[in-house]
């Protein structure tokens, strides 16, 4: 096919590329808005050793993947659950939130998801208080200069987690465009026998037409 025919079947059928996309679309946004919203809440926990000094610093860093084990437990999930007085199960909860470290920056952070913006920051913000508890009873155990503290970096800030209805929307676009493109090219092949134009005759037969009778 030629570069012409290309444009001829987009004035011809174009309009149905934008349909299906717009339908699409449409389908996209709406199932978006039809999902109950979960909001992501996030707290940054900063590992502090007393000293400065290698070793102090190296242990600290093992540490961290200890914080984490630590508070990735049902135990702890079932503190926040009293804590809070929650009606839901400590394994329910647990699905519910992320743990994980960085080493380089000495970071612990903790992410929640739930329906309600601000209970999902009061989870993170129980959770993260019971490390810091936890690390007080243990630094009653040690030396001063042995000492580890934990501090939240900022409070948790719940933000929209999804549906990410514009996301959704466009990438329903593309698809729907995607899909009417093929339509198209389908109802082009199904037809592709048919003569409408002296063009098709030339295409098919590969001879030039040199005449055609009018209509009237």
């Amino acid at each position: 096919m030629e570069l012409s025919d290309y444009l001829r079947i987009l004035r011809q059928r174009g309009w149905v590329i934008i349909l299906v996309a717009c339908l699409t679309a449409a389908a996209a946004f709406g199932f978006s808005k039809v999902q109950t919203p979960v909001y992501e809440s996030t707290l940054r926990l900063l590992i502090r050793p007393t000293r400065s000094d290698f070793g102090q610093a190296n242990a600290a860093k093992i540490l961290l993947d200890t914080y984490v084990a630590w508070l990735n437990s049902r135990y702890r999930a079932q503190d926040v659950i009293n804590t809070l007085q929650l009606d839901m199960e400590a394994g329910e909860l647990l699905g519910d939130v992320k743990v994980a470290s960085e080493s380089i920056s000495f970071i612990v952070q903790l992410t929640v998801e739930n329906s309600d913006p601000n209970l999902a920051n009061d989870i993170a913000r129980t959770w993260g208080d019971l490390l810091i508890q936890w690390q007080t009873q243990e630094n009653d155990k040690n030396r001063k200069e042995d000492r580890i503290t934990i501090e939240f970096i900022d409070d948790p800030q719940a933000a929209l987690a999804r549906p990410k209805w514009k996301i959704n929307t466009a990438a329903g676009a593309v698809f729907g465009a995607l899909l009417g493109i093929i339509v198209v090219f389908v109802l082009e092949w199904i037809e592709s026998g048919i003569v409408r134009r002296s063009e098709d005759i030339e295409r098919f037969l590969d001879i030039p037409v040199i005449g055609s009778i009018p209509n009237n």
